[in-house]
């Protein structure tokens, strides 16, 4: 997902996506625990969009404007 495409959600939007995405998350850890992750890639993809996310919250919260 691109920053572009969450600055445009609001903060609750976004709240609830990153709790979905760490479910996703936890479980992609437990599938590649147990041998059954089918694309090791997406364990980064989602930790990258957790992090975007987490990064706009805090610019929101600062006041920070782009």
């Amino acid at each position: 997902m691109k920053a572009k495409e969450l600055r445009m959600k609001s903060d609750e939007e976004l709240k609830q996506l990153l709790q979905q995405l760490k479910e996703q998350l936890f479980s992609l850890r437990i599938q590649k625990s147990l041998g059954r992750l089918d694309n090791p890639n997406l364990i980064r993809q989602v930790k990258r969009d957790i992090a975007r996310i987490l990064t706009i919250l805090r610019e929101r919260e600062l006041g920070i404007q782009r």
